[in-house]
């Protein structure tokens, strides 16, 4: 959730126009924003509803919720939970809104605010605390994970979740390095990661990947995206859309392919068997292609440059086949 710091200490977020422009289908709907952050999607939507539009803002951030409480109190159409985008379907049965929601905008990733600020152990730029929390509130933090993880598990993180090919090496190095003291700085993870890395990347710090890794396993992220998925298609009502702005290749490639079977339907239909379109029992079908951020975007804010937003729309007969 990539995001930029203006001088007048607002937000700038990826994809602003593009997001708010797939996701709004009608002025009067109601809208979930999965991943408020700092609010600039919200906001942005919120000034084209008219007065009976009404959005649902989600972070598992306390900060974040702090600038929606703010929010909140400036808009009565806005209202903002604290917790994760998995529980959507309880947050949505508190407001009452029993038809569905017209739009589901998730931002996925680690935002700027949170990458920039040292204590919240994201970052290996800046020495803090290792923590990688996104809610600080509850959990396990980075430190306490690696202090307990056996080496495998260390290991088969840093390769799936980061994509890491020096991921054994690293995990060896991580548990000799906690035998002699323990791991509680980013700055210490770093240093570590970095000299068991024997083949940096170009213009990318070494330990980028394990970092990524480390961060997106401590939050449950792609599980999040997954429970997230599978909910997605009840929650829209006919008409709505699901809107999905993504920086890592596994979760785009996750949203690709559920936009991609449930546009496209049963595909369990024996082989050789004559079918109608309609028997394939569509949920979704794809609005446009893949967008990504313009040189322009990027020249601003270089985060933006591994953006890619991906939108679907819940067909009008997908509601009676639910019900």
């Amino acid at each position: 959730m990539s995001t930029i710091k203006a001088d007048t200490d607002q937000h700038l977020s990826v994809l602003l126009e593009e997001a708010v422009n797939a996701w709004m289908t009608r002025p009067d709907g109601c809208y979930v924003d999965g991943t408020f952050g700092r609010g600039g999607h919200s906001r942005h939507l919120l000034q084209r509803l008219n007065e009976k539009g009404c959005l649902l803002g989600i972070d598992k951030d306390p900060r974040a919720l702090e600038a929606g409480t703010l929010l909140a109190q400036q808009d009565s159409r806005f209202v903002i939970c604290h917790g994760s985008f998995t529980e959507l379907p309880r947050f949505i049965d508190q407001q009452g809104w029993t038809s569905g929601v017209d739009g589901i905008l998730v931002d996925l990733g680690v935002s700027s605010p949170q990458l920039d600020d040292p204590e919240r152990g994201f970052s290996f730029m800046q020495d803090g605390p290792l923590d990688m929390r996104m809610d600080t509130t509850r959990g396990q933090s980075a430190a306490d994970w690696i202090a307990t993880a056996s080496e495998t598990e260390i290991s088969d993180v840093l390769f799936h979740l980061g994509e890491e090919r020096h991921s054994r090496r690293m995990a060896r190095a991580v548990i000799r390095a906690r035998q002699e003291q323990p791991i509680t700085r980013t700055g210490q993870l770093a240093e570590i990661i970095k000299a068991a890395n024997p083949s940096w990347e170009k213009h990318k710090h070494p330990a980028t990947r394990a970092f990524q890794a480390i961060r997106i396993h401590i939050n449950r992220e792609l599980d999040d995206l997954r429970d997230l998925l599978d909910q997605a298609t009840e929650l829209l009502a006919p008409g709505g859309r699901l809107v999905v702005i993504s920086f890592h290749s596994l979760e785009d490639r996750m949203v690709k392919r559920f936009m991609r079977d449930a546009a496209r339907g049963d595909a369990h239909l024996p082989p050789g068997v004559p079918f109608r379109q309609d028997e394939l029992r569509p949920q979704l079908k794809l609005i446009g292609k893949a967008i990504k951020p313009g040189d322009q975007e990027v020249s601003q804010n270089p985060r933006a440059r591994s953006a890619v937003m991906r939108v679907a729309e819940k067909l009008t007969g997908a509601a009676a086949e639910e019900t």
